[in-house]
C-alpha cells in the first residue's frame, strides 16, 4: 500500500469548544487558525497518523475583552505558550463510521493522554476533482488538568467556570498536494 498525506483544508473546517459558565449556562468559542495532517497507508485512515496545531492567539468568543482574557497568564498564557498541540498514538474503528482518536495533547506546556471520538461524514470529490474526506470530532477534556486553573467565586461561593470543556472540530482533509 502507498502511503498518502492529508492536510486539513482552512476553508471548510472549524473547532469550537464550549464550557459552563456559572454553571447555568453554556460559553462557546472557536479557534480560527489552525491546521494539521494525517498520514495514511492507502485511502484508509484506520490508523493513521494525526498531527493537529492551533494557534491559541485565534481564539475567539464574540467578546473581545473576555478573548484577551484567555490570552493572559490566568489562562492560556499565549505569550510564553502560542500553540495548542495534538499528536495521535491511534486512530481505531469502533463501529460504521465511529473511530476513537487517542493521542497527546499538549496545552499551556502540559501533555496528557486523550481520547475523542471521530465520526466518518463521508468522503466526496470536489468540482476540480480533488477527494476530499470530512470528520466531525467530540470529546471533553478537563482544562485543570493542563494548568487551565483560574476561577472566580461568585456571590453564593460557586465555581464561575466550569472544569470540563466539550470539543467540537468538523474537519475535512485533502490529499496534500506534492511539491
Amino acid at each position: 500500500m502507498s502511503t498518502k498525506k492529508w492536510v486539513i483544508d482552512p476553508l471548510h473546517s472549524e473547532v469550537h469548544f464550549k464550557v459552563k459558565h456559572l454553571v447555568i449556562s453554556t460559553v462557546t468559542g472557536a479557534f480560527n487558525k489552525f491546521e494539521g495532517d494525517a498520514v495514511t497507508n492507502g485511502d484508509g485512515f484506520e490508523n493513521a497518523e494525526i498531527n493537529f496545531n492551533i494557534d491559541v492567539n485565534s481564539i475567539h468568543t464574540n467578546q473581545e475583552a473576555r478573548d484577551g482574557h484567555l490570552k493572559s497568564a490566568d489562562f492560556f498564557d499565549t505569550a510564553n505558550y502560542p500553540a495548542i498541540t495534538f499528536k495521535s498514538t491511534s486512530f481505531t474503528k469502533v463501529k460504521d463510521d465511529v473511530y476513537r482518536l487517542a493521542g497527546e495533547l499538549t496545552m499551556k506546556g502540559v501533555t496528557k493522554p486523550v481520547e475523542v471520538e471521530a465520526e466518518f461524514g463521508g468522503a466526496e470529490k470536489d468540482a476540480y476533482g480533488n477527494m476530499k474526506y470530512g470528520f466531525e470530532v467530540t470529546g471533553k477534556i478537563n482544562r485543570k488538568e493542563f494548568g487551565l486553573t483560574y476561577n472566580a467565586l461568585t456571590e453564593t461561593g460557586g465555581l464561575a467556570l466550569g472544569e470540563d470543556i466539550k470539543l467540537v472540530a468538523n474537519i475535512q482533509l485533502s490529499e496534500a498536494q506534492a511539491n
